[in-house]
C-alpha cells in the first residue's frame, strides 16, 4: 500500500496521534521481543505500557550506536529471522557493523519515504530515476532504488563510479532525477564539461536527491547552475532505515521528517533535555512502525533543529534544519562513515608504525580525498624508499578493506607531525 498525499498534509494534531498510537507499538514490541530493551527499561524504571503522551517518551532510556554494536548481529531484532527480507549494515567506531534488518513491510515503507522526495520534485511515471549511490550494505543505492520504484519511474541502478559511462546514461536514457551524493554529483558535471560537454544544456535533469555528506549553500547553487536543475538534500541513517527519513521539498527550506513513520526530538547533547522547536541540538529519533529493528530514542549524535511553523508548500509534517555538524568525532568521506579510531585500530597492526599520526582531509575535483600521515617507529628503515612504499602499500590495502573507502598512506620523516601539550589534533580538515 502506498502512502498517499493526504498523509502529508494532515492537520498535526492527526499525525501526533499516529505517532502515539505507533510508539506504544514500539515501545511494547521492543519491550515484549528484544532481551536488550526489557533490560534497559526495567533499569530505567520506565513502564513501557503506561504511555499516554508523547511527552511521556521523555522519562525513557536513550539507544546508542554502542548499544547496537554491543548486540551485533542479531540481538536487537524484534522478529523472527524468517520474517527478515533484507539485511544494511553501518560501521561503528571500532569497526563492529550497526545492523538494520527489514521485513517486507519496512522495504515497502523504506521505499515510500524515499519516493516522497521524487514527489516533493513532481517526479513520478514520466520520469527516469539514475541511482548512482552505491548499492551493496550502504544504505543509499537500494534506498533510493526502491524510492524510486515507488514513485513510479523509470528506476536506472547504475550504482557508483565509472563516471564517463555515467555521463553516457545520463544523456542517452534521458535521465531527470539524480540520485548521489552532492560532491559525486558535482564530479560528473566538471566531468562532462572537461570532456566537452555543457551538462545544463545536453543532460535533462529536473531533479538531484542528495545526501550522506553535507553540503553548503554554496555548492548547492554551483550544482544547480552547472546541471540546471534543483537540489533537494536527503536525510537518514541505518540504524533508523536509510536515507527517506527527511528530504526537502522544492521549497528547500528544511527536510520534512516522515512523521508517520518516525517521531523526533532535539535534546541537549550534555543533559539530554529535551529543547523546544527552534533550538539547536542533537537529533534523536524513535521508529513508530517499524518492525524487524525498532529503535527507541536513538542518539544520532547529528546537530540541526525543529524549525517552527508550517511549510509554503502546504505538507504538515515538521521540517528539520539542514545538519549543523555532530557532537562526536565521526567523519563523512564520500558518503561512508568512519571515525578516527577505526583507522587508529588498523593502525596498530603494523608494528613499523608509532602512535604518531594525522588525518588530512582535501577535496579534489569536488571530490573528498584523505591522506594519512604516519611517523614510522624507531626500529623501521625511514630511509629505504622501497620499505617505506611496500609499507604504506600495505597499509591503504588494509586501511580500503577494513574502511570501504580509499585512503592515500604517507610515511612522514619522525617527529615531523605536530605535538599538542592538550589533545592531539588528528583530524586537519582542508576542505573549507
Amino acid at each position: 500500500m502506498s502512502e498517499t498525499q493526504d498523509v502529508l498534509t494532515l492537520p498535526h494534531e492527526q499525525i501526533q496521534e499516529i505517532q502515539l498510537e505507533g510508539v506504544k507499538q514500539t515501545l511494547i514490541r521492543c519491550y515484549e521481543n528484544v532481551a536488550f530493551y526489557k533490560q534497559l527499561f526495567d533499569e530505567a524504571g520506565f513502564n513501557p505500557y503506561e504511555l499516554t503522551s508523547l511527552d511521556d517518551l521523555a522519562q525513557a532510556p536513550f539507544t546508542t550506536k554502542q548499544d547496537l554494536r554491543d548486540n551485533y548481529p542479531y540481538g536487537l531484532f524484534a522478529v523472527p529471522m524468517e520474517d527478515i527480507r533484507e539485511l544494511h549494515m553501518s560501521s561503528g567506531t571500532t569497526g563492529v557493523a550497526t545492523v538494520g534488518g527489514y521485513t517486507e513491510r519496512d522495504l515497502e515503507i523504506w521505499g515510500d519515504c524515499f519516493a516522497r522526495g521524487i514527489r516533493y520534485a513532481d517526479g513520478g511515471a514520466d520520469d527516469v530515476c539514475h541511482v548512482c549511490y552505491g548499492y551493496g550494505l550502504f544504505t543509499g543505492g537500494l534506498g533510493a532504488h526502491y524510492g524510486g520504484i515507488a514513485a513510479g519511474c523509470t528506476t536506472i541502478p547504475m550504482s557508483a563510479g565509472n563516471t564517463e559511462r555515467q555521463i553516457r546514461v545520463l544523456r542517452e536514457m534521458g535521465s531527470t532525477i539524480l540520485c548521489c551524493t552532492p560532491s559525486y554529483a558535482m564530479h560528473i558535471a566538471d566531468t562532462a564539461i572537461a570532456m566537452g560537454l555543457d551538462p545544463a544544456k545536453d543532460f535533462t535533469l529536473r531533479a538531484g536527491i542528495h545526501g550522506a555528506e553535507a553540503f553548503s549553500d554554496n555548492f548547492r547553487a554551483e550544482l544547480e547552475r552547472k546541471l540546471n536543475y534543483k537540489v533537494l538534500d536527503v536525510y537518514g541513517l541505518t540504524e533508523t532505515m536509510g536515507p527517506g527519513v527527511a528530504i526537502e521539498c522544492w521549497e528547500q527550506n528544511g527536510l520534512h521528517v516522515a512523521e508517520d513513520h518516525f517521531f523526533v526530538e532535539i535534546i541537549d547533547p550534555d543533559t539530554g533535555e529535551r529543547l523546544p522547536d527552534g533550538e539547536w541540538g542533537e537529533l534523536v529519533i524513535t521508529t513508530v512502525d517499524r518492525e524487524a529493528t525498532p529503535v527507541v530514542r536513538y542518539r544520532t549524535r547529528d546537530i540541526t533543529r525543529i524549525i517552527p511553523g508550517e511549510c509554503a508548500c502546504g505538507r504538515t509534517h515538521k521540517r528539520i534544519d539542514r545538519l549543523h555538524g555532530r557532537t562526536d568525532d565521526m567523519l563523512i568521506i564520500r558518503g561512508v562513515n568512519v571515525f578516527p579510531s577505526q583507522i587508529e585500530d588498523v593502525m596498530k597492526t603494523f608494528p613499523e608504525v608509532s602512535s604518531w599520526y594525522q588525518v588530512e582531509l582535501t577535496r579534489k575535483d569536488h571530490l573528498d580525498m584523505v591522506t594519512l600521515k604516519v611517523e614510522p617507529d624507531p626500529s623501521f628503515s625511514f630511509d629505504e624508499v622501497r620499505a617505506v612504499e611496500k609499507l604504506q602499500s600495505a597499509i591503504s590495502g588494509r586501511l580500503k578493506s577494513a574502511l570501504s573507502v580509499g585512503i592515500r598512506v604517507r610515511i612522514v620523516a619522525p617527529n615531523s607531525i605536530p605535538r599538542s601539550e592538550g589533545k592531539a589534533k588528528r583530524v586537519v580538515d582542508l576542505r573549507g
